[in-house]
């Protein structure tokens, strides 16, 4: 019976996936392929120069996740939390700033898969100080902070189990 609360976990969250819009949809799986090393993304995801611009900056930016998932602090000390908190925070910043993430849900999704399960409770800080952020614009920034239910921000623990939907490129159909 495993393989069916495995499999309805999986719908749910490709149910949360299709929720998205279609920018964030696009943003999430070009930056899996970029944070997990599947595709080149120059190849998959560029359509002009100023993607292909962009594409170079995350590449750069993700450079971090490395660090990050090999450096989870203590929940309950604060050995090693600047360190963590300070790179999450720098590239969650960058990942908003692009103005394609609308808020906490996929945010969360993204970084549930850049980083795995273990990253959920650091999550919700990580959002607010990069959404906080003078390098976001303030129209921007308040939309972003105002989607962290409080649920989320308070939540009072955590699942560890891993994410199964790791949503891919889908090649458009010649007409």
């Amino acid at each position: 019976m495993p393989n069916i609360g495995t499999a309805s976990l999986t719908i749910a969250e490709m149910r949360e996936f299709a929720g998205f819009t279609a920018a964030e949809q696009r943003y999430i799986r070009r930056s899996l392929d970029i944070g997990l090393g599947r595709q080149d993304a120059f190849k998959l995801w560029a359509r002009d120069a100023e993607e292909n611009a962009a594409i170079r900056s995350q590449y750069v930016a993700y450079q971090e996740l490395k660090l990050l998932r090999g450096s989870l602090p203590s929940e309950t000390g604060f050995e090693q939390l600047e360190a963590f908190i300070g790179k999450l925070t720098r590239v969650a910043a960058f990942d908003l700033a692009q103005d394609r993430i609308e808020g906490f849900s996929a945010f969360r999704f993204l970084y549930e898969r850049l980083l795995g399960a273990e990253v959920r409770p650091w999550l919700p800080s990580a959002f607010c100080a990069a959404a906080a952020l003078p390098q976001i614009k303030p129209s921007r920034r308040k939309l972003l902070l105002q989607s962290l239910s409080e649920a989320a921000a308070t939540a009072p623990g955590w699942s560890d189990r891993k994410p199964s939907f790791y949503p891919e490129f889908i090649e458009k159909e010649a007409a």
